[in-house]
């Protein structure tokens, strides 16, 4: 199974200290030599980006930085597990090593599993519920 790992966290002002680099490296290369990780990459601060909304018909694009915002993406990681549980485990992992912030874990669909794969399943049965 695939999952997307969204990292959340205050928007810092400062770049990463040469060791918070170093220890991200090395997880980064733990995680792909032992093929668990299979990209990531970390978002720039949010003065340079812009976010594009469609509501009723129109889109409107917002600059940054995104003051109301508590929490910004702070990067992505694409993951390959076994099961949720192994992602959550994989996220707790990362985050003793970036620090303060939340992942929100996704189950990417695959389309070569077909419809019975379970999270086929997990969704329609979410979907009826709301």
């Amino acid at each position: 199974m695939r999952f997307l790992s969204i990292y959340k966290t205050i928007e810092r002002t400062t770049p990463p200290t040469p060791q918070e680099m170093a220890n991200m490296g090395k997880l980064i290369e733990e995680g792909m030599k032992k093929g668990w990780l299979l990209g990531t990459e970390g978002c720039l601060p949010s003065a340079l980006g812009a976010r594009v909304r469609r509501s009723d018909g129109n889109i409107n694009v917002t600059d940054g930085p995104f003051a109301e915002a508590k929490e910004v993406v702070g990067g992505f990681a694409l993951l390959k597990a076994d099961s949720k549980e192994e992602a959550i485990e994989l996220a707790r992992q990362f985050l003793k090593v970036a620090g303060d912030g939340e992942c929100e874990l996704r189950q990417l669909y695959d389309a070569n599993a077909g419809p019975d794969q379970p999270a086929c399943h997990e969704a329609a049965a979410v979907a009826l519920k709301a």
